[in-house]
C-alpha cells in the first residue's frame, strides 16, 4: 500500500533534470576536464566524476579540483566551466531508457509534466530543446526562484505557474536536494534511482523507482485525483 501521500493520482509530475530526465553526466565530465587539460592537468576518469554530476559546478569542482566553493580560485573554474559545458551542451548527453515512454504516457492519462533543476536558466533553456524536452508544461530553472532546491521555492513557482496545488504535483529526482525540496513544498517525493543518486534508501522519500516506468506501474495503481 502506497504512503497516503501516494493515494491518488498526481495532476502534474515535475522531474529534476540532470540525472532524472536526462544523462548529462558525459558532457558535464567532458567540461570540467576541458578545464583541467586547460591548466596542463589529466583529466579525472568519467568514473569519478560520474557520481556528483547532479551537485553541478560544487560538485564537479570539488571532484576534479578539491576545491570550495570557500577557495580563491573556485569562481574562475567555474566560469570556465560553464562556458565549456555551454559550448559542448548536448553532445552525448541523452533521455535515460524509459523516459520517452514514461513522458507520453502521462500525456496519454491527461497528468502534466514539467522539470524543475538547479540548473541556470541560460543552460536549461538551451539543453532542454536539443534533447527534445521542451514541450514541457513549465520549465523552473534554479535561477527562476529566489532560492534553489533544496529550498521549496522553485516547487512552488512551478505550481504556480500550473495553476496547481503543491499537494496535487509529485516531485521526481536523483539527489536528496530534490527530495528535501519536495517534503518542503508539500509534494509526493520519488526517488529515481536510475540516476546519479546514492544511497537513496536513506532520504525518506515517498516511493523509490528502480526505473521510470516504475512510476507509470504506480500511477496505474492509483484512483484518480
Amino acid at each position: 500500500m502506497p504512503p497516503s501521500s501516494l493515494s491518488k493520482k498526481p495532476k502534474i509530475v515535475l522531474f529534476d533534470l540532470d540525472g532524472t530526465l536526462a544523462d548529462s553526466a558525459p558532457d558535464l565530465a567532458g567540461a570540467i576536464n576541458a578545464v583541467r587539460i586547460e591548466r596542463g592537468l589529466a583529466p579525472v576518469p568519467y568514473e569519478q566524476l560520474r557520481p556528483v554530476a547532479s551537485a553541478g559546478a560544487p560538485g564537479l569542482i570539488k571532484a576534479a579540483f578539491q576545491l570550495t566553493q570557500q577557495d580563491a580560485l573556485y569562481a574562475t573554474l567555474r566560469e570556465r566551466f560553464l562556458l565549456s559545458y555551454a559550448n559542448n551542451i548536448a553532445v552525448k548527453t541523452t533521455l535515460f531508457a524509459g523516459i520517452p515512454e514514461l513522458l507520453k504516457q502521462l500525456r496519454k492519462t491527461g497528468i502534466g509534466w514539467g522539470i524543475v533543476t538547479n540548473k541556470v536558466s541560460s543552460l536549461t533553456h538551451p539543453l532542454v530543446k536539443k534533447i527534445g524536452l521542451d514541450d514541457a508544461d513549465c520549465v523552473i530553472s534554479g535561477d527562476t526562484a529566489a532560492r534553489a532546491k533544496p529550498f521549496p521555492d522553485p516547487l512552488f513557482a512551478a505550481a504556480e505557474a500550473l495553476d496547481v496545488a503543491p499537494g496535487d504535483c509529485w516531485f521526481v529526482g536523483d539527489d536528496l536536494r530534490d527530495i528535501q525540496a519536495g517534503k518542503s513544498a508539500g509534494t509526493a517525493t520519488i526517488a529515481a534511482q536510475w540516476g546519479y543518486c546514492t544511497d537513496p534508501q536513506t532520504w525518506n522519500a515517498d516511493f523509490l523507482a528502480e526505473k521510470p516506468l516504475h512510476i507509470l506501474d504506480l500511477i496505474n495503481t492509483l484512483p484518480a485525483a
